[in-house]
């Protein structure tokens, strides 16, 4: 992939002498960019949401958000360096990986995706990089595919990163023992395409980042503020006036999650504000039976949500990875998560070898959503 016209678009956004851009992606998956009249000042670039839970916004990323994230995500990592890019360059991770290239004054190296995410196509571009100090960002589903049966040069080709930044999605206990077993530095990361990506780190906030905890009509909600915060959306101004406020001279992004601060300030996601599905007039959290479920025997990963349902208003339904679909395999599973959850046991659930997933590495919620209540039938 020819990346230099697209750093070339972007450096030019980022110092003022070009428009901002759009990274889009044509029919035959090349990316490209273009440049977006946003009407917003120092609009640097434009980034689409990923769409998992909704129709995609296109939010807007000013010259000052992104300088703070590159600078703050320096101070984190405690050096600047060579990036891979491994990640979808249309959204805010794979963005990311160029802009902080270009603020490092280094050259980025693109993994060859055309055949999707290998770990062979992954090792051979990381044995690509020059530089002593090495990062990438990953998503939780790469990274297990990596740490599947690796090869000596896959673990050897890991080790090397200073930081595997890891985002997108919530990272499993067993993932992380995981990966810190075979001596791999993983920085869990928190955020969205509305702070610039990752702005929290391994549940601290970057340096110039707000983390506080909403009340009254946003009881529970994360609020994420400072610098890094979006100068909000394309053309949508009822949706950014929903999703932003300003305080004190601070600028804040309403996130659609759930969570707790400790004593010293540490975060701690908790899950989806709308993950609580009133079933029978029984209220239960899909985040619970979802971790439920993925502590059983061969299973890899869940995904919960309530589906219309004519007896219950809504029915808990899962869609669920297993290491076996077969019929067999399903019946086992039937049995044991009926004995681990009870009355909370999904009512229908669809069994397959993986989840539905975006092209940046997110659960496609709507999509799953959809299949599960096309198989429920509001039953």
């Amino acid at each position: 992939m020819d990346i230099d016209p697209i750093l070339k678009a972007l450096m030019a956004a980022l110092h003022g002498e070009g428009p901002a851009v759009e990274i889009v992606v044509d029919e035959d998956g090349v990316p490209r960019a273009v440049p977006v009249e946003t009407h917003v000042d120092e609009a640097a670039v434009v980034v689409r949401t990923s769409g998992s839970t909704g129709t995609p916004k296109a939010t807007v990323l000013t010259v000052d958000a992104l300088a703070a994230s590159s600078v703050s995500t320096a101070m984190a990592l405690r050096g600047e360096g060579q990036w891979l890019l491994a990640l979808p360059l249309q959204y805010v991770a794979g963005v990311q990986v160029l802009v902080r290239s270009l603020y490092a004054g280094t050259r980025p190296w693109v993994m060859d995706q055309a055949n999707g995410f290998t770990p062979e196509a992954f090792t051979a571009a990381a044995e690509e990089l020059t530089d002593k100090i090495r990062f990438t960002s990953l998503v939780p589903t790469q990274l297990q595919r990596l740490l599947d049966s690796p090869a000596p040069e896959t673990l050897a080709v890991l080790r090397r990163f200073n930081a595997i930044l890891l985002g997108g999605a919530p990272a499993s206990p067993d993932l992380l023992a995981t990966a810190h077993a075979e001596g791999l530095t993983v920085v869990t990361t928190y955020g969205s395409a509305e702070t610039c990506g990752g702005c929290v780190y391994d549940g601290e906030p970057l340096d110039g980042v707000e983390v506080r905890i909403g009340e009254g009509e946003l009881e529970g909600r994360v609020l994420l503020g400072g610098d890094t915060v979006a100068a909000g959306y394309l053309d949508a101004a009822r949706a950014s006036k929903a999703a932003f406020f300003e305080e004190d001279g601070v600028r804040w992004y309403i996130t659609g999650d759930l969570g707790e601060l400790s004593d010293d300030g540490k975060l701690t996601v908790l899950g989806r504000a709308d993950d609580v599905i009133i079933t029978g007039g029984v209220k239960a959290s899909a985040a619970y039976i979802q971790s439920k479920l993925e502590e059983l025997d061969d299973v890899t990963a869940a995904f919960v949500a309530g589906v219309p349902s004519r007896e219950w208003g809504q029915a808990v339904a899962a869609y669920v990875a297993v290491k076996d679909p077969s019929p067999d395999g399903i019946k086992g599973f039937t049995s044991r998560r009926e004995a681990a959850l009870g009355k909370l046991a999904p009512k229908t659930v669809l069994a397959d070898k993986e989840l539905l997933m975006l092209p940046n590495g997110k659960p496609d919620r709507m999509a799953m959503i959809d299949r599960l209540s096309e198989l429920h039938q509001g039953q």
